[in-house]
């Protein structure tokens, strides 16, 4: 999931870099989420795994 927010994430660069301002802030968007979604997913899985532990 990290991959895929990058990806976005240089996709947002590059078409901001070339003027294709609606395409960069859709993919800046989607690059946002998915890195929000990434870490709440990551937090979720140490709890876990420090649940398991004890």
């Amino acid at each position: 999931m990290l991959y895929y927010a990058l990806v976005f994430l240089v996709v947002a660069l590059i078409a901001g870099v070339l003027g294709f301002g609606g395409i960069a802030g859709a993919s800046a968007s989607i690059a946002q989420v998915l890195f929000f979604i990434f870490l709440v997913l990551f937090v979720v899985s140490l709890v876990a795994r420090l649940m398991r532990r004890v």
